[in-house]
């Protein structure tokens, strides 16, 4: 069983890479849940997918993951990496974008929110763990891919490229092209090219 969290703020694309991920997932003949659970998306506010996987042939009767049981974590921003980092199994690994989303309390705080102080907290966290923290530098991956509409396929891709989830790039091009808006399509697997270095 495969547990995986995705987590961001609204408009990042969290729900539609779970999709994806979730496709690819189902490609490979495997039983595969999901579930949402949406803040005030609409506003900036969090947005987190569950997605379980029965890679191994096992039935999957709940969608949500249970705190500690995350074998993956995308996270679309570092405070929302840190927020569900409690989720993280002992041995999990978490795939994050390290570009802050500064919400409106920060914006109104005498102490900004920096992503470098948030990253540092996390690494303390895990200080002394198996857990294995993947920044990615997604401003520079964007930039090269010419647009941050693409930043989910990059952090799948990047996400995929650890080896912790059986699931390939061409696995994941195949269910971009099956989930995607046709427009969109080409856009997105250019995008999984650039994370891959092709």
């Amino acid at each position: 069983m495969l547990n995986i969290l995705l987590t961001g703020v609204g408009g990042q694309g969290t729900v539609l890479a779970a999709k994806v991920l979730a496709q690819a997932a189902l490609e490979k003949g495997w039983q595969v849940r999901t579930a949402e659970t949406i803040g005030m998306a609409q506003r900036g506010g969090n947005v987190v997918s569950h997605v379980r996987i029965g890679n191994k042939g096992e039935q999957v009767h709940a969608p949500l993951v249970s705190r500690g049981t995350a074998d993956l974590i995308i996270a679309f921003e570092p405070a929302e990496a840190a927020r569900v980092l409690p989720y993280l199994a002992p041995a999990g690994t978490l795939v994050f974008a390290t570009t802050a989303v500064q919400p409106v309390t920060a914006a109104l705080s005498k102490n900004p929110y920096r992503a470098s102080d948030v990253i540092a907290n996390m690494e303390r966290a895990l200080a002394g763990t198996q857990a294995k923290l993947v920044p990615v530098d997604d401003a520079a991956l964007t930039k090269a891919a010419g647009s941050r509409k693409v930043l989910n396929s990059l952090l799948l891709a990047k996400a995929l490229q650890t080896g912790c989830v059986p699931i390939d790039v061409e696995d994941l091009r195949a269910a971009i092209a099956a989930c995607v808006k046709p427009r969109f399509v080409d856009m997105n697997l250019q995008a999984i090219n650039v994370a891959v270095g092709e």
